[in-house]
């Protein structure tokens, strides 16, 4: 079978493109006419064989990604191209060999006789359960390219989200990673030729210094414990995150009560939780399935277990605004909206709604964090070198001193 697109016009003269599969263009020309249509022209779609000599990039399977490949099969099932033509032009071409590996076993899965979502369904490290339930509820219905669509926005709107946070993130890591630069450099090439100028002096240095040339003799034999020190801390709290119920609770607490970062935390899940229940719910997946989908998609144990207690709320009897007010955990607002959306029947464009609100709530505390963390990098930097300054020059100032010891 191969891939033609096609144009022509009906009996009005209207215009219509489209594909088709078949043996050759002369069974789509047939094809077209039978259907009453007037064949324009038939062109078989080809794919261009990728260079022997090319490099496909390799790494971990990014939101951005995935978003490209929904949208390309979302084009492509709308056109009429079979959901299976498509994957495999599309991993014929795509640049991850990561996603094109993972591509060529869905089709191989499906060429068996699987359904697109169980086939994806192995492989939960990409298509996570909430792509799985709105793909299944799409073949269900019968309505496949709008939940492919579905799931290129929420892979979209994720990707957007990430890099908000990771932006963020970004700022503060580079300057703490300067500021270590700074401090080593100084250990390492400026306080030793201070060091053999003070000890050619002979005198007395001003206290400050001592205390400083102290801190730095401490640094300097004891940096392999030190170092070893904080190797096992951060080891530890990582295996306690990970292996342990208390220390993934202790850690998940902690970054939500941390100054501006637990409130960005915070803000973000409800803009994740918004946007993904609404595309849930549009799908035609259950309110308690959207429940489910949205707990494992949670790394916050505190997170997690608000919405598991949600669900169980409303397996109970509750609605779902009661069930959320309940767990203890949603902001009055987020509670309000979905009680006014489940009274009016608007439940998914209200939600869509909240979503937009606290993408731009995102959007202001990522600015608020920058102003305040800006300042806060530029004295830190500025107190670290004055301090060294003072320590390494006073004794200079105070030669006068030092000699008549």
């Amino acid at each position: 079978m191969k891939s033609y697109q096609y144009i022509a016009r009906d009996a009005t003269g209207a215009r219509k493109e489209g594909y088709s599969q078949a043996m050759s263009s002369g069974d789509v020309l047939g094809w077209l006419r039978d259907n009453g249509f007037t064949p324009v022209s038939v062109n078989e779609v080809t794919v261009a064989a990728k260079k022997t000599g090319s490099k496909a990039r390799r790494g971990r399977i990014k939101s951005a990604d995935l978003a490209a490949l929904c949208w390309q099969l979302t084009t492509m099932v709308e056109g009429g191209i079979p959901i299976t033509s498509a994957i495999e032009t599309i991993a014929d071409d795509i640049e991850s060999s990561q996603l094109q590996s993972v591509l060529r076993q869905v089709l191989e899965k499906m060429q068996k006789g699987e359904t697109f979502s169980d086939s994806i369904g192995g492989f939960p490290h990409v298509f996570n359960q909430l792509s799985r339930a709105i793909i299944l509820a799409g073949e269900t219905g019968g309505s496949l390219p709008t939940s492919l669509r579905r799931v290129a926005e929420y892979f979209d709107n994720r990707d957007k989200l990430a890099r908000k946070i990771k932006g963020a993130m970004a700022y503060p890591i580079f300057v703490i990673t300067f500021i270590v630069l700074i401090v080593i450099f100084i250990m390492a090439f400026i306080i030793p030729r201070f060091k053999t100028i003070f000890d050619q002096f002979g005198g007395e240095l001003p206290a400050f210094t001592r205390g400083f040339m102290g801190v730095y003799d401490a640094l300097r034999f004891n940096l392999l414990y030190i170092v070893g020190f904080i190797v096992l801390v951060v080891a530890g709290a990582i295996f306690s995150y990970r292996k342990t119920e208390k220390g993934h609770y202790f850690f998940s607490r902690l970054a939500l009560r941390l100054p501006l970062f637990g409130k960005l935390i915070s803000q973000a899940f409800v803009t994740m939780f918004c946007k993904t229940m609404s595309t849930l719910l549009g799908s035609g997946v259950s309110v308690l399935e959207a429940f489910t989908i949205l707990s494992s998609m949670a790394r916050n144990i505190i997170i997690r277990d608000a919405i598991d207690r949600a669900r169980e709320r409303i397996v109970g009897g509750c609605n779902i605004h009661t069930g959320m007010s309940q767990a203890g955990f949603f902001p009055n607002m987020v509670v309000k909206m979905v009680q006014v959306g489940e009274e009016s029947g608007s439940l998914t464009r209200v939600l869509d709604r909240t979503a937009d609100y606290y993408e731009r709530k995102v959007d202001a505390t990522i600015t608020t964090l920058m102003s305040l963390l800006e300042p806060v990098m530029i004295v830190t930097v500025g107190a670290i070198v004055l301090m060294v300054v003072l320590a390494l020059y006073l004794p200079i100032f105070t030669m006068s001193d030092i000699k008549g010891a």
